[in-house]
């Protein structure tokens, strides 16, 4: 592996461990040449998962795009970015253990809500607001009263 610092391309491995539930290794290595340490992560390597986006066009299925749709939902709640990652390793393993090569953005988006309604309910209205594209002010009443009446059968 080259170092990230000073590129010399040996480094040994000083420390391995699982990370994200046993699906991918975290190597910690030191650089042979300028002795800095840095840390890598090992994951499966995937047969791609291709999304198909509202207007029919498709694309390869984006984790990072996953990942800062959870954060804009979540920016500033009390919700570490561990807990974030970890929510969206979810949302991304239940996609692909569908098995299926393609998936539409509306199906995403529909998880994602699902998943956020537990997760946190104002990371959820934040989500829902863009997701379904409230028009006027009743639409986002209405989606907060299905949210006050889903707590209420809790």
């Amino acid at each position: 592996m080259r170092c990230p610092f000073c590129k010399k391309p040996d480094s040994r491995v000083v420390d391995s461990r699982a990370a994200d539930d046993g699906n991918t290794i975290r190597r910690r290595r030191e650089c042979s040449g300028c002795g800095r340490r840095f840390t890598t992560y090992e994951i499966l390597e995937r047969a791609p998962l291709m999304v198909i986006k509202n207007d029919g066009r498709r694309e390869p299925f984006d984790r990072d795009k996953l990942l800062n749709g959870l954060i804009r939902s979540c920016d500033k709640r009390d919700i570490s970015m561990e807990r974030i990652v970890t929510l969206g390793n979810d949302i991304e393993r239940e996609l692909r253990n569908t098995m299926e090569r393609e998936v539409t953005a509306r199906s995403i988006g529909e998880l994602v809500m699902e998943k956020l309604k537990d997760f946190d309910e104002v990371a959820y209205i934040r989500f829902a607001s863009v997701y379904r594209k409230f028009q006027d002010i009743s639409s986002f009443q209405n989606e907060l009263e299905l949210l006050k009446g889903r707590e209420k059968k809790r």
